[in-house]
């Protein structure tokens, strides 16, 4: 089932359409800092390309908070981007090793948002329930994102497009991504994962990101510990072709864990 945002999963854990943010009371047209509470939060839409060139010299990056269905300022609002969903000509297309892939059908600026990540979003015992459900033949879709905040605590969010999704859970992954992921929170703390363009992206290129979000991450803490041996017959090859493969999909092994 198409759905162009993500909903609440069958477990009802969680309702990513909830509104519990309080909206601004910004009369202007669009937004601006630091007048906006909502773009005080973290940063704005204006700084978003400079992200992937902080991240080379930080260890963390600042959230995203939209304007909401609260806030007074208008539908033409700058902090209001990942919310109007796709704006891109995409085409779902056939790879000769990697299955279904996706790619643009324009020129992507980047910086660009490109597409959102949607699904049924879950809680963890219904997304493990499901992967451990799964036999290694069958296509994984669920992605675990965990935001590490400054204080220690970790906010995991799950999303599994297998049976309501968009166009995101065509995505191939690649170990040199042209997309990266960010969480963007709009009306609650329950995040849209919105894929940015990292780079220019030509018409017809493939679009990718890395499924474990190392394109974000610190360099000094982003490699991916190396799993158990036993693990590896669980793991589903990587087809990227990039000159740093890893040659295995990213791992997740805390959903395979048993209590």
């Amino acid at each position: 089932q198409y759905s162009p945002e993500s909903v609440a999963g069958a477990d009802g854990e969680l309702d990513p359409t909830e509104v519990t943010f309080p909206g601004c009371s910004c009369r202007r047209r669009s937004c601006a800092a630091p007048e906006c509470p909502c773009l005080s939060r973290g940063h704005s839409y204006s700084s978003l390309g400079l992200l992937l060139a902080e991240q080379q010299q930080q260890p963390f990056s600042r959230p995203v908070f939209e304007c909401n269905s609260l806030c007074c300022c208008g539908e033409g609002c700058q902090n209001r981007l990942v919310q109007r969903g796709l704006r891109l000509r995409l085409q779902v297309f056939r790879t000769p090793r990697k299955g279904w892939g996706v790619r643009a059908l324009q020129p992507v600026p980047a910086g660009s948002f490109v597409c959102e990540y949607a699904g049924e979003v879950l809680g963890f015992a219904e997304a493990q329930r499901r992967v451990q459900a799964q036999s290694p033949q069958e296509p994984n879709y669920i992605i675990a994102v965990r935001e590490h905040l400054h204080d220690g605590r970790v906010m995991e969010t799950f999303v599994d497009p297998t049976r309501i999704g968009n166009v995101g859970r065509f995505l191939n992954h690649s170990c040199e991504p042209n997309l990266f992921m960010v969480p963007v929170r709009v009306d609650s703390m329950v995040p849209k994962l919105a894929l940015f363009a990292a780079a220019d992206i030509a018409a017809g290129e493939e679009l990718t990101y890395d499924y474990s979000g190392r394109f974000r991450n610190f360099p000094g803490a982003s490699r991916e510990h190396t799993a158990p041996e036993e693990e590896n017959s669980l793991r589903k090859p990587c087809y990227c072709g990039s000159r740093t493969c890893a040659s295995f999909l990213p791992w997740d092994s805390s959903l395979f864990a048993t209590p």
